[in-house]
């Protein structure tokens, strides 16, 4: 695993959309020398990736992941096991579908997955219902999906129709 950022937060129930352009830095030397403990809030992870390493899984204390431009053809299902993350990125990846296990990611607010290969979603993305942002641009998603997400409101007419669908799914069973 490969880290090319990394950037504490002071605040864990502050939640601010993350910055392109944001800044990573490392406990200073002083900090070091008086014993501070260091506890990173945002994690980046890039370059021609192709794997995740296990222990990923572990930071559980992550609010922010950015696997964005990677060679990532899987996300997971351990995903769900970051409890507090409210920012994932995994665009410009290989993706070709999603587990369904990231609807168990409730605190969710921006899930960006575009540019990857996906045609379908999970329906249980449906149940993350603080999601602001579902960015899906440029995945071939199947005709429905795509029609959602034009209307007005699209991201939210979108998740609404997945938990419908999720509703149904269960219901059967």
């Amino acid at each position: 695993m490969y880290a090319t950022g990394i950037q504490a937060k002071s605040q864990k129930e502050k939640y601010e959309s993350p910055n392109p352009r944001r800044t990573h830095t490392i406990m200073s030397a002083d900090d070091v020398a008086a014993g501070k403990k260091s506890r990173w809030y945002e994690l980046e992870i890039t370059g021609p990736i192709r794997n995740l390493s296990p222990q990923l899984w572990e930071l559980r204390h992550l609010t922010s992941l950015y696997l964005n431009d990677n060679n990532l053809v899987e996300l997971p299902a351990e995903v769900e096991q970051l409890t507090n993350l409210v920012y994932l990125d995994v665009s410009h990846n290989r993706l070709q579908y999603l587990p369904a296990e990231i609807g168990e990611m409730v605190l969710l607010r921006e899930l960006l997955l575009s540019h990857n290969h996906l045609r379908e979603l999970p329906f249980e993305l449906g149940k993350l219902f603080q999601l602001q942002t579902l960015g899906l641009k440029g995945n071939p998603l199947i005709v429905p999906l795509l029609d959602l997400l034009s209307e007005p409101s699209g991201t939210q007419k979108l998740l609404m129709y997945l938990l419908d669908n999720l509703t149904c799914e269960y219901a059967f069973l």
